[in-house]
């Protein structure tokens, strides 16, 4: 609902408008909550965790989808994600080629693409905060000082060392989302086409009790787009500046 798909939440987080960039212009698009636990998914049974069980599962969801719609079977498909589905992406791609190579299935898998992944904490915080110096968005100063402990294999504060201040770490250019005394929140500046309080519109609509209901979802629910608890359980070496990162 902030980037691909088929819908945007308007400002007032209560109704849609049609996202004219959105993929399924040009592909049929399949959004699968993953691991179970995610989102509005829920599992009768204790939730698993681990990379291994969440490629399994997601093949035997693709398994069954595709049994429930056969007219899909045998069409070009890719698999995509963002930031842990670097992670997510390429190991569910190994689940079906392996079975393809065995003849269990036949699905036509042609390619996958990730965004922003989520690979290995040192080498993306380490990138992360290269890119900013080179920006001139941390000083010469601040980077020897991550310089030190960094290079000598000390990681613990290496993203502790400095306060960006009010920017978009993803986007540094672009507007962030200001709140005002009054609760109210607006756009520090206005950029055609992009919103950065989205966030909050999406939150407000998620947690919409008729939202919930028309979604088929389990009513009442506490829908949040991270959640800090599971992620810290997940990455119990990151900071918490870095949560977006790993939703």
């Amino acid at each position: 609902m902030a980037e691909l798909g088929p819908f945007r939440v308007n400002p007032d987080g209560k109704t849609l408008s049609r996202n004219r960039h959105a993929w399924n212009n040009l592909a049929n698009v399949i959004f699968l909550e993953s691991p179970a636990g995610v989102g509005f998914s829920y599992s009768n049974a204790s939730i698993p965790s681990g990379d291994t069980r969440t490629a399994v599962d997601a093949y035997m969801f693709l398994l069954h989808w595709l049994e429930r719609f056969p007219e899909y079977k045998g069409r070009d498909f890719y698999i995509s994600g963002e930031s842990y589905a670097g992670h997510y992406v390429p190991q569910l791609a190994a689940v079906i080629l392996a079975l393809r190579e065995l003849g269990a299935t036949n699905m036509n898998l042609k390619g996958i693409f990730v965004g922003n992944p989520l690979l290995d904490k040192s080498n993306n915080s380490y990138g992360s905060l290269e890119f900013l110096w080179s920006h001139g968005v941390i000083s010469d100063e601040v980077w020897a000082n991550v310089n030190g402990p960094c290079n000598s294999g000390q990681s613990s504060g290496c993203d502790d060392s400095f306060d960006e201040g009010d920017i978009d770490t993803y986007n540094i250019y672009a507007p962030v989302c200001i709140q005002s005394p009054d609760g109210s929140i607006h756009p520090s500046s206005y950029l055609p086409g992009y919103d950065p309080c989205i966030d909050a519109y999406i939150d407000a609509y998620l947690n919409n009790p008729e939202v919930q209901k028309a979604m088929h979802a389990r009513t009442n629910t506490d829908w949040s787009e991270c959640s800090v608890i599971e992620r810290l359980d997940r990455f119990p070496s990151f900071h918490d500046a870095n949560h977006r990162s790993a939703c």
